[in-house]
């Protein structure tokens, strides 16, 4: 993982994240929301390069004592390696610097692997939002207290 480096994400990322989100999700969000994210408040958005080519990426937000990840993707040929949970590593640091008590996220219903790596963080499901994806799927709603 040494040749894995994880910064901010700027502008000129925006068409590897859009095309790395429309590769990695049923119902992408559009290019122009993750643009919106670069500049809002209270946003945490990091890549992780290698070589100089974006492999994933994280979008969250967080309100004073709660951080919610909104996005989070790996290139297909890089995943189970590592890359999301150094992103995660990454989130749970910026939260504990900066008194953040919680971190949440949804993730499909029927994305076992998705919740057993969140599980593998300590992440617990809290409980399921019926119909929340646009395709009619239900989200289960997991959690971490850090705090």
């Amino acid at each position: 993982m040494a040749d894995v480096e994880t910064r901010s994400a700027i502008a000129s990322d925006l068409d590897a994240i859009h095309h790395l989100e429309c590769d990695s999700f049923p119902a992408p969000w559009r290019r122009e929301f993750f643009e919106s994210e670069l500049s809002a408040s209270g946003r945490f958005s990091l890549v992780a390069t290698r070589g100089g080519r974006l492999i994933g990426y994280v979008f969250a937000m967080w309100l004073f004592e709660e951080m919610h990840v909104n996005k989070i993707a790996v290139v297909k040929s890089e995943r189970r390696r590592g890359i999301a949970r150094l992103l995660m590593e990454r989130c749970h640091d910026f939260a504990r610097e900066n008194d953040i008590a919680t971190i949440s996220l949804e993730v499909r219903e029927s994305n076992q692997v998705a919740q057993d790596f969140y599980r593998s963080l300590d992440f617990k499901p809290a409980y399921v939002r019926p119909k929340y994806y646009p395709d009619g799927e239900s989200a289960v709603v997991m959690s971490k207290r850090l705090a």
